[in-house]
């Protein structure tokens, strides 16, 4: 398995979804580092399922930092951090575990890994490993914050609901948004939240579930980080958000549009304002060649419908290779939309740090 992603800064995954705990590892921060454990708390609880929308496990998600901080900073050393699971009900998945669930990966983990995977709740492959994404992130969103650089995502779309995208071209109006829903349990930018929510919870009364948009924005990056080609700032993010489950599609800036527009109406003229080199628009959204350009960095994402739903589905029994009906039990979200924004979040941060030690240097946070 390729549980790490990174190259100065490298974040490690391990554990199940019903294993004794998730694990990660954040190695390559600089030494000195402050890190707020009530923050990384808080972040986690952003995580988590919180209402009738979201999944009915509940973990309390006590961690602990087990290496790499010592008097509330950073040593230099390599951050472990221990999440234990303290609430799986694996009886739920027994009866039904050679069943390939429909847009899982249990049919592909099962061929790769030779039927030695653990299936229970999705094992490895479970959204319940992005708590030690969140965990690490929070130390990363943290060394970025200090200097300058802030990162957000919002539900940009749910259910056919929409909310208004980020503005992307003020820097400051961008890092107002960022931080507003940054501070929200259901991140959205206008009213549309109790709208979203109802959505969901037809689906859920159907025993279905809906997929989204999320869109997320990183303000105050400066320009000339990432690389021409095969290391672009582009290809760092996008390699690292198509890793979450759920992540279908990532588009920058204004995305796939483009292809409808004439050059003169795409291209992002250079303005000079109060002293700083800014473009008029940021269809490419603060990215060219690869490389930063000091504009917000924009990117959306596609988020699919939770694949785990109360409907009869077709599916093989991967035991007798025989044609099977699956009808799950578990407890499953009816829409992961919400949670996974503080995911989404977490891991560009990880990614920017790595992508800033690269360009100025592994001590440029500190």
């Amino acid at each position: 398995m390729k549980n790490s992603i990174g190259t100065s800064v490298i974040l490690t995954l391990a554990g199940e979804s019903h294993g004794e705990a998730i694990v990660a590892v954040l190695d390559g921060m600089a030494p000195g580092l402050p890190v707020d454990e009530s923050f990384m708390a808080e972040q986690l609880r952003k995580r988590r399922p919180q209402g009738p929308t979201d999944t009915a496990r509940r973990e309390a998600d006590n961690y602990r930092i087990l290496s790499g901080v010592f008097n509330g900073k950073t040593t230099g050393a390599p951050i472990t951090i221990l999440i234990p699971n303290e609430n799986i009900l694996s009886a739920d998945y027994a009866a039904t575990h050679t069943l390939a669930r429909p847009s899982h990966a249990d049919y592909t983990a099962h061929i790769k890994y030779d039927g030695c995977e653990d299936w229970r709740g999705g094992g490895h492959f479970s959204g319940r490993i992005t708590a030690g994404i969140v965990a690490a992130g929070a130390i990363a969103l943290q060394a970025l914050q200090a200097k300058g650089i802030t990162v957000g995502t919002h539900i940009l779309s749910c259910a056919g609901i929409q909310d208004l995208p980020f503005d992307g071209i003020d820097p400051e109006l961008t890092a107002s948004q960022i931080r507003k829903v940054a501070a929200l349990d259901f991140p959205v930018i206008s009213n549309v939240r109790e709208a979203m929510e109802a959505r969901i919870l037809e689906a859920k009364a159907d025993g279905d579930s809906v997929g989204g948009t999320i869109q997320t924005a990183v303000c105050g990056l400066p320009a000339g980080v990432g690389e021409p080609w095969f290391g672009s700032l582009e290809g760092a993010l996008a390699n690292a958000i198509f890793s979450i489950g759920g992540i279908k599609g990532v588009e920058f800036g204004s995305g796939f549009s483009l292809a409808g527009m004439r050059g003169s109406e795409a291209n992002d003229n250079f303005v000079v304002k109060d002293g700083a080199i800014l473009t008029s628009s940021n269809h490419s959204g603060g990215i060219n060649g690869g490389i930063s350009n000091g504009m917000p960095v924009i990117f959306k994402a596609a988020v699919k419908p939770t694949p785990s739903i109360a409907k009869a589905q077709e599916t093989i029994d991967m035991q007798s290779g025989e044609t099977a009906t699956l009808e799950l039990r578990g407890r499953h979200d009816p829409a992961i939309v919400r949670r996974i924004c503080i995911v989404v979040s977490s891991l560009t941060a990880v990614v920017l740090c790595d992508m800033l030690a690269l360009r100025f240097g592994t001590d440029y946070l500190r």
